[in-house]
């Protein structure tokens, strides 16, 4: 009988890329969001398919699926500021009750569940690169605040549910990735850039782009949850590319890769912005034998092919 598991956020840019993954693994998989951010455009070819169900339903209130369940996949979440900082509620909500409720129903099902935790639970750092020991510096009362400290609670109460009941649990920490089925109005730097890139409008940045990303290919990404699933490793996990580049000079090869000829303009840098970003994935290259594999160029031109048909100018 094939293992089950729910995907929360499943509609999303990650969370449908787990959906692809799991059934390809011949699971039988149960994606749920309240389409708040994601979108049915990227699950709907699994419609049909009859080891795929799909729940429209908000895990902030309350989550029952019927059966067994042996894993929970906890990637509902608005992720990008253009988002939480417009649903800032609804961010401090499916980080805090949503977890709540989807390891309770972890607890009652005995199932695993993973817990997606992100970079920003370490603010804008005074450690580089960053590793999983490190406490980070976050502005708790900040514009970002909403969405670092929902994450920060929710590590906080995933453990408590580890050490306190015994649940299997486990922690990845995402750093920035990229690939097809972003939103063009995302508010990230690569969506943004690309999609202006395309259009033959001016690529914004934000400050003066010195400040840093590492950019991780999605594939990449869902090999290492995938992993981390599957490990018996309890702790936060770093997953993401350390490959560092400025925005600038990530800016410049976007429009290298579009050949749009389009200018950068500089905007103000909004508040509490993280400076560098790179994640230290030695934990991840020992406890899962995991590293990206894609580089940045790879990765870019595929984007680019599905970015060019979202946009309309193949």
């Amino acid at each position: 009988m094939p293992k089950k598991v729910l995907i929360t956020g499943g509609a999303g840019f990650i969370g449908s890329h787990l959906c692809d993954r799991f059934i390809a693994e011949g699971y039988d998989v149960v994606a749920m969001d309240n389409l708040l951010t994601g979108s049915l455009s990227n699950i709907e070819h699994l419609f049909g398919h009859p080891s795929f169900t799909f729940y429209h339903h908000d895990v902030s209130t309350f989550v029952h699926v019927p059966g067994n369940l042996d894993y929970i996949l906890h990637f509902a979440s608005p992720a990008s500021p253009i988002d939480y900082l417009k649903m800032p509620i609804q961010t401090l909500k499916v980080g805090s009750l949503g977890t709540h409720n989807l390891l309770g129903l972890a607890k009652s099902k005995n199932a695993r569940i993973l817990i997606a935790s992100t970079s920003e639970v370490y603010g804008d750092p005074q450690v580089h690169p960053q590793k999983e020991t490190y406490w980070g510096h976050v502005n708790p009362i900040g514009p970002r605040g909403v969405y670092d400290e929902a994450k920060r609670f929710q590590e906080a109460i995933t453990m408590a549910y580890h050490t306190y009941h015994g649940l299997e649990v486990r922690i990845v920490r995402i750093f920035n990735t990229y690939g097809p089925k972003m939103r063009l109005d995302d508010g990230r730097a690569l969506p943004t850039f690309m999609s202006q890139a395309l259009r033959g409008e001016d690529i914004t940045i934000f400050g003066d782009g010195s400040q840093t990303r590492s950019f991780c290919y999605v594939d990449d990404l869902v090999e290492g949850i995938y992993r981390l699933l599957l490990s018996d490793y309890s702790l936060p996990v770093n997953i993401g590319n350390p490959d560092e580049i400025t925005i600038k000079a990530f800016a410049e090869e976007l429009v290298e890769l579009t050949k749009t000829g389009s200018k950068i303009v500089y905007r103000p840098l909004p508040k509490d912005d993280p400076q560098r970003r790179k994640p230290d994935i030695t934990r991840a290259r020992e406890v899962l034998g995991w590293c990206p594999k894609v580089s940045r160029s790879e990765g870019l031109k595929k984007t680019l092919t599905y970015f060019k048909r979202a946009v309309g100018v193949e």
